[in-house]
């Protein structure tokens, strides 16, 4: 288009006077002079009327519009903050200002909008967030701040979308009422997203997501009374790259209220000081804790100082355990326990435990496992509870449908590997294991009714009491059967063992 001096800038498209002020805000263009060239002025017939609006040379006019379109694009996106205007929500201000709240998120979702909040403390309670709120802050510096009693903080039920990034949630310990689960209380959010949340000292949960799908990544949870983060009924929720720490019952839950397929991926988070503040002898206390749940992948976390289990599988169908670092367990490091069918232990690093891994309960149906590569030292007789069973100070226990292999345990006081419970024992296979510093190498059920193993192609090192040894229950029944002219037993299968 050939550009005329008589041609007006409103005539071509250029933003009216009322738009002047949020160009400015945005590009800082002065008017006068835009661009900062020497814009000289015609004579006054150039001028339409009214609007002043003198004509300019062709290059300024052309610099002038190509920033024009772009700063009307931004206006209508500009976060609220940056023009001053935060919906009435004051940083900083002492008093409630729960209503302005609700008010601001609700304006910004039926316009589908995001609310980005400046930096500082609101204080609020009884928040219920609408379908599509896109709600973030400032990194570390934006918190909501809870300020009320007796009612839930945060919450959402039935939405299809929420995203909420870079906010602290801090609650003091205060009451959540009668129906909060969690600081943040989300029931069936089809696709959550939850990035860089902080959550300190609930009263109850840190997170509680029931029904949820989505990803929880990045997000820091602290102080929670019971668990940081409880995903009841999920719908193929990631939770990765997390830290949970200094949590009253436990660190990471995923749990169903009936046996199904829950697919969660928990991944990549770091799990600390877990207590069991309720007691118990396993439902508490546990930084990882799948529970009714098929199909969770486990893997690459690094959890430590957890009263009980680092990694607790109850009645997890599918479940893979991979790659884990767990350190300083009260309890067993890993367990996979009860009615289970199907569970794959690898790759994973134990130091410092009460017994290193357990797959166990063929009698209430638990079976079918792979337990493989794993690293298993610096076991303790002492746990958190008596235990009128097998107790502890062993590295790795299976009973049925189970290959035991390429797993390095050391420091074990009372056995290394132990196969079988009493009858409980069914094609298990341990072989090519390095057994180092143990009470007995490898403990075996001779107890009538015990199904086949095969043991075959170990190395025990300095093992007191012997590298193969049959057992009744808790009670050593034979010598070492691995040693020339043992006692033999028809279900056991036993050769090319090394006692070094």
């Amino acid at each position: 288009m050939a550009l005329s001096p008589s041609r007006t800038l409103a005539a071509i498209g250029y933003p009216t006077l009322k738009n002047r002020v949020a160009i400015e805000r945005a590009y800082s263009l002065p008017f006068a002079n835009p661009g900062g060239l020497d814009v000289p002025f015609r004579d006054r017939r150039g001028w339409h009327g009214s609007c002043y609006v003198c004509t300019m040379k062709r290059r300024a006019l052309l610099l002038t519009l190509a920033a024009a379109p772009a700063a009307l694009a931004l206006q209508g996106r500009m976060p609220a903050h940056a023009a001053g205007d935060i919906g009435g929500l004051v940083p900083d201000e002492r008093r409630n200002q729960s209503r302005v709240f609700a008010q601001l998120l609700e304006a910004a979702a039926s316009e589908r909008r995001p609310v980005e909040l400046p930096a500082g403390d609101f204080r609020i309670s009884g928040i219920r967030l609408p379908e599509g709120t896109v709600l973030s802050g400032v990194p570390g510096a934006t918190r909501l701040v809870q300020d009320g009693q007796d009612s839930r903080f945060l919450f959402a039920e039935a939405l299809e979308r929420l995203t909420l990034r870079d906010i602290i949630l801090e609650t003091d310990g205060g009451p959540l009422g009668d129906d909060g689960q969690g600081a943040l209380d989300l029931r069936g959010v089809r696709d959550l997203t939850l990035e860089n949340i902080g959550i300190r000292n609930s009263a109850r949960h840190g997170l509680y997501a029931e029904r949820c799908g989505g990803r929880i990544a990045g997000c820091g949870i602290s102080g929670a009374a019971d668990a940081g983060i409880w995903a009841v009924d999920s719908e193929g929720l990631s939770i990765t790259g997390n830290s949970i720490a200094d949590c009253g019952n436990g660190g990471i839950l995923v749990h169903r209220w009936e046996k199904g397929a829950d697919n969660t991926l928990v991944s990549g988070n770091r799990v600390s000081g877990i207590r069991a503040r309720d007691g118990g002898t396993g439902e508490n206390g546990n930084g990882i804790n799948i529970f009714r749940a098929a199909g969770v992948i486990v893997s690459a976390n690094h959890v430590s100082d957890c009263a009980f289990s680092a990694i607790r599988a109850n009645a997890a169908t599918n479940v893979q355990i991979t790659g884990n670092q767990c350190l300083r367990s009260g309890e067993t490091a890993i367990y996979s326990e009860f009615g289970f069918e199907g569970a794959i232990v690898s790759d994973n690093l134990i130091d410092a435990a009460a017994n290193g891994i357990i797959i166990c309960n063929f009698n209430e149906g638990g079976r079918l496992s792979t337990v493989t590569g794993n690293i298993v030292r610096n076991l303790s007789e002492k746990g958190p509870y008596f235990h009128d069973g097998a107790g502890f100070g062993f590295g790795i226990a299976v009973e049925a449908d189970t290959v035991v292999s390429g797993n390095v345990i050391e420091n074990a006081p009372k056995w290394g590997l132990m196969l079988g419970w009493g009858p409980y024992m069914r094609d298990v296979v341990a072989s090519g294991n390095v057994i180092r510093k143990a009470g007995g190498g490898c403990a075996v059920t001779v107890v009538e009714e015990s199904g086949a193993a095969i043991i075959t192609d170990n190395v025990f090192s300095e093992v007191r009491d012997g590298a193969v040894l049959g057992y009744r229950w808790n009670d050593k029944v034979t010598g070492d059967l691995a040693a020339e002219g043992a006692e033999r037993f028809s279900h056991l299968t036993i050769f090319g063992n090394r006692l070094a």
